[in-house]
């Protein structure tokens, strides 16, 4: 089982890496199945907006609700989240790598993109997720230990990927 993720301090830090990771693996040849996420400020709005981009050449789906200044609890559109797995499946099977913005809370349920990197993992294609300090327990019990941790440096992840995929370095 070839599983990594990448797990960055900082509000979006996760989502600015793997976006540029995902142009630079691109730009290397690596075909990608996934997503990576952008967090557009909007004035007069406190929240950033949450979206998707399917890769390897979109759509870009919006996956946060917008409730307004005072609402508070999760803002995920689970159903949009759902038709970007559907996206990103059709594109699995041409892949060398599945991109995951997000183990998140979804994924903890055993919802979102779990099953598809399940699936991935099942058809020797390797997965690369971001996963943040409150979703890591629930990732490492999803992954049973088996996970390889790898540090926001876009060089090792390259490599691992490089490897992992039997692609040669740049």
């Amino acid at each position: 089982m070839q599983l990594a993720y990448v797990s960055l301090p900082g509000r979006g830090a996760s989502d600015r890496f793997l976006a540029a990771f995902a142009q630079a693996a691109q730009a290397a040849g690596l075909r990608l199945a996934g997503t990576v996420q952008t967090n557009p400020q909007r004035e007069g709005r406190v929240k950033c907006d949450m979206d998707l981009r399917v890769l390897p050449d979109g759509p870009v789906l919006r996956i946060s609700e917008d409730r307004g200044n005072g609402a508070r609890g999760c803002r995920l559109d689970a159903g949009v989240l759902e038709a970007a797995v559907l996206g990103v499946t059709a594109a699995l099977p041409g892949a060398d790598l599945l991109l995951v913005n997000k183990f998140g809370k979804q994924e903890a349920e055993g919802r979102g993109f779990a099953p598809l990197i399940a699936e991935a993992l099942s058809r020797g294609i390797p997965v690369l997720a971001g996963v943040n300090g409150l979703n890591l327990p629930a990732f490492q019990a999803f992954a049973d230990g088996l996970a390889t941790p790898l540090p926001g440096e876009q060089a090792q992840v390259m490599g691992w990927c490089q490897r992992i995929c039997g692609l040669q370095p740049a």
